[in-house]
């Protein structure tokens, strides 16, 4: 995760991040759990409100802090103090708000942190104590007591504020510990680099590759080594040539047992570990035992000629115990045939060699076991071909002046003897005589079978055999590395690639549950999937849901992996899953900039649309760190909706609360904040859409309306019935038309009185946004829909009685322009005529003062006195 996150999870347990970047209102892209727990909102509520928090204002909140808040934020400056602020349940406490920018590495500020810290009861405990020392000065004067207070809460800020700053100061020495080199005085914002010491070595360096060679062969070299020294020459260590080597062997493994505890290793959940603790922690339950004793220094007490009991040197081959640590790093060489096949060659002679020394023990108790003249050990024949007589001591025998065996062909002897033994049965010039050494030879010749099967026979059949999931691995990194050699992929999409399978596989060993719970029945089947995703199906989403549909919903959801870096999604991308964030951290953004901060236990996805529309995203998300993810396809998920419709309202109205962030493209034009940060959804009414056509009607047929636009004779001013309150007279002049037919745009002009030509049908009148789902529109469930298409139809119907009355009228106006037609033609060839209603073709008295001018009428709508 990025430092800011680090540095508050620390220092702070009720904090927020915001945008610095977008200057409308800063909005929030992380809230931490402490501060849901202290204000009462939950996250849902609080993401991309405005940094200031108004949503927290109530009636106590000073002004003055609230606006030394916003110039702190304009400024981009960090700001400290006490304000008044209001839990959801309109609860008082009072808080000390510390707001601190952060700075990328570019040094430009693009988040606020902004802490939180409940002061209510200090405040309250400042109030008695103002009373016991009023009380004992026995005075109490206005301004005494508030000069006290003032003092009183200085102190407590000043205490409180040197409490945070200690604060900030330990946890800043803490991550001193960890992290070489000094802290900035302001959190950065960036993806965190790893925290590695620069005494701690990678396990996969390529000084470490080398060094873990150097100690395989010094591993080879103690295995020929110890045998040897121990069956040949035993305590005679003035024939030891040996000691300086081992010595010098001795101190590699203790400088490797060094290096073991600055190694990094690679955990169960597939991250490198660089943190020193832990390194050490890991290697002292795992592998420091074997390789302390193996390192035990027991040739230095040869070398400073200390005399030791016999069964000291039995003691030395307890470093046999480092070729544990041998099979464990061939796997890492497994995928290399030609290294496979020398390893397992050098086994099958170290194990030779082994045998020869064992041999040449059995022979040697045999003589010193049996009187002087017992001759039949394999030793008396080696002394007869040679011809040079074995006291069992090495000593010259019978004062003949004839040399013993030397040990060098007594060696050479005993291997050639159990090679021949290990590949055949043997050529008899080397044979076993007494009981001991025949069941000894009965017992290397059924290892020699066994290793004769493994090394000369099938091998790569017995190594996939056992080794079936180390061959799957190498096999599809084998096809991985060909298909990016074909394809000549760049080397960063290569690390991409690789990356991503090995630490894949770390987590899953390579098996892919879907295929290995498809045999399995379905009732079986649900269970398994039920314990595999029970974190997600613990979500409140799903507390409404039966049994039944939550066994169904497992058998949908999938485990994904995201790599630091790497996209889940992309802004326009088609969503097809709901993402649960498991464990990590990923980030949203849009244009540069940081809409959101998710962690454990954030929901991520978008509102479930009825008519399965494609959802486009409107924003990425990208990953920060290692993220642990489970996806429920929408797919699966509409058809458990389907089967489920009892439980599909209750999901895509608690999912629009649960979504930490709503990635619908358009999703923010149809949203909006209802009373403390709730989110509620902006859908089309009829209504409404009615209410806008008569404003706009009402626009039109204003004076200044017609005035821009001119007066046609269609255009009738509304009735007092129409608009539910008297029209005040409106007078308009109306200059002499140049022809007298009336205009051909009239609705009577084609039909009769009956005006068929106003026809008005529902299918017409119906809003296309009441068919069509909006974009980030809730849909509706089946209960709901009853009840909505009843009010529709009920709306509908006043709507079609609106429109036959509205038709009646057009015909009345029709006839009554037809008739003012008449009259004008009249009145143009006549001296000018007093005012009349053109509805009811009466003359009203003439209004004192305002003769009309020749050849123009003025005019005026009926009143309510009018007989019509």
């Amino acid at each position: 995760m990025g430092t800011p996150l680090s540095l508050s999870a620390e220092a702070y347990s009720n904090f927020l991040l915001a945008n610095a970047q977008v200057a409308k209102g800063f909005p929030i892209v992380y809230c931490s759990d402490g501060f849901c727990e202290l204000t009462g909102f939950s996250r849902a509520e609080v993401m991309q409100e405005s940094c200031v928090c108004r949503f927290l204002y109530g009636p106590d909140t000073a002004d003055a802090i609230v606006l030394q808040v916003d110039l702190a934020l304009s400024d981009k400056k960090e700001f400290k103090g006490e304000i008044v602020f209001y839990k959801k349940s309109a609860t008082l406490f009072w808080c000390l708000l510390d707001i601190v920018p952060i700075k990328n590495e570019k040094g430009d500020v693009v988040l606020f942190l902004a802490s939180f810290k409940d002061i209510t009861d200090t405040k309250v405990k400042v109030v008695p104590e103002d009373k016991r020392e009023e009380r004992r000065k026995g005075r109490l004067r206005k301004g005494a007591q508030f000069s006290s207070a003032r003092l009183r809460g200085g102190t407590v800020l000043y205490h409180i504020s040197g409490h945070l700053h200690s604060r900030e100061r330990k946890s800043k020495l803490k991550l001193n510990k960890n992290v070489f080199g000094d802290l900035p005085a302001l959190p950065e914002y960036k993806v965190a680099d790893a925290k590695k010491s620069k005494f701690i070595l990678l396990h996969y360096s390529t000084f470490k590759a080398g060094w873990d060679w150097l100690i395989l062969l010094a591993t080879f070299y103690v295995a020929v080594t110890v045998p040897y020294n121990v069956c040949f020459i035993g305590d005679d260590d003035l024939t030891r040539s040996t000691t300086v080597s081992d010595i010098a062997v001795e101190i590699l493994f203790i400088i490797d047992i060094v290096f073991s505890f600055r190694t990094t290793y690679v955990s169960k959940s597939g991250q490198v570990i660089f943190e020193a603790r832990l390194i050490c922690v890991h290697y002292m339950t795992t592998w420091f035992i074997v390789d302390l004793v193996a390192a035990l220094p027991f040739d230095l007490l040869f070398a400073f000629k200390v005399s030791v009991l016999s069964v000291v040197h039995l003691l030395k081959t307890v470093r046999l115990l480092r070729l544990l640590r041998l099979l464990q790093k061939m796997d890492r060489y497994s995928h290399h045939s030609t290294v496979v096949l020398t390893l397992l060659m050098s086994m099958f002679a170290l194990l030779a060699h082994w045998m020869a020394c064992i041999w040449y023990v059995i022979g040697k108790k045999e003589i010193e076991l049996n009187a002087k003249n017992w001759d039949i050990g394999w030793l008396h024949e080696l002394e007869k071909r040679l011809q040079s007589p074995y006291d069992g001591g090495g000593s010259v025998a019978g004062g003949n002046g004839t040399g013993v065996p030397s040990l060098r062909s007594v060696y050479i002897a005993s291997l050639y003897f159990t090679l021949s033994s290990l590949t055949s049965v043997g050529f008899g010039n080397v044979s076993a005589n007494t009981d001991a050494e025949k069941i000894f030879s009965i017992c290397i010749m059924l290892i020699g079978a066994l290793m004769h099967a493994l090394v000369f026979g099938n091998v790569t059949a017995i190594i996939q055999r056992l080794y079936s999931r180390w061959s799957l691995y190498h096999t599809r990194t084998k096809d991985l590395k060909d298909f990016i050699c074909v394809h000549h992929l760049p080397h960063q999409l290569k690390q991409r690639m690789l990356e991503y399978f090995q630490t894949t596989w770390s987590v899953n060993n390579g098996i892919d549950s879907n295929e290995l719970l498809k045999d399995f029945p379905d009732e079986l089947r649900s269970d398994i999937t039920m314990h595999l995703n029970k974190e997600i199906l613990q979500l409140s989403l799903f507390a409404s849901a039966s049994r039944g549909c939550l066994r169904s919903l497992s058998l949908h959801i999938k485990t994904s992996f995201c790599a630091p870096g790497e996209y889940l999604l992309r802004q326009g991308d088609a969503l097809q899953a709901i993402f649960f964030v498991c464990s990590g951290s990923m980030e949203v953004l849009k244009d540069g900039m940081v809409l959101a901060i998710l962690g454990k236990g954030d929901l991520i996805g978008a509102n479930v649309a009825v008519d399965e529309r494609v959802i486009k995203t409107n924003a990425d998300v990208k990953a920060l760190t290692y993220c642990d993810l489970q996806c429920i396809s929408l797919k699966g998920l509409h058809e458990v909706l389907d089967l489920y419709p009892e439980y599909a309202h209750r999901f895509v109205q608690d999912i629009q609360q649960d979504l930490t962030y709503n990635l619908r493209e358009g999703q923010e034009s149809h949203t909006g904040r209802k009373g403390n940060g709730r989110m509620v959804t902006r859908r089309p009414s009829v209504t409404e859409d009615r209410e806008d056509e008569e404003e706009e009607e009402i626009t039109l047929l204003s004076p200044d309306a017609r005035r821009g636009r001119g007066f046609y004779p269609g255009a009738c001013p509304q009735r007092g019935r129409r608009s539910g309150r008297d029209t005040p007279p409106v007078w308009a002049s109306i200059s002499p038309p140049p022809t007298l037919t009336p205009p051909t745009s009239a609705p009577e002009d084609a039909g009769t009185e009956n005006c068929s030509a106003f026809k008005f049908s529902l299918n017409q009148l119906l809003p296309t946004n009441s068919v069509t789902n909006p974009a980030g529109a809730v849909p509706i469930g089946l209960a709901e829909l009853a009840v909505k298409a009843e009010e529709t139809r009920g709306h509908l119907k006043q709507l079609n009685q609106e429109v036959s009355a509205l038709g009646h009228e057009v015909a009345d106006l029709g006839r009554a322009m037809r008739t003012m037609v008449s009259l004008m033609e009249g009145l143009l060839s006549a001296p000018p005529s007093p005012l009349y209603c053109p509805a009811c073709l009466t003359d009203p008295a003439p209004v004192q003062g305002h003769a009309p001018a020749p050849g123009r009428t003025l005019l005026r709508p009926t009143t309510s006195t009018c007989s019509r």
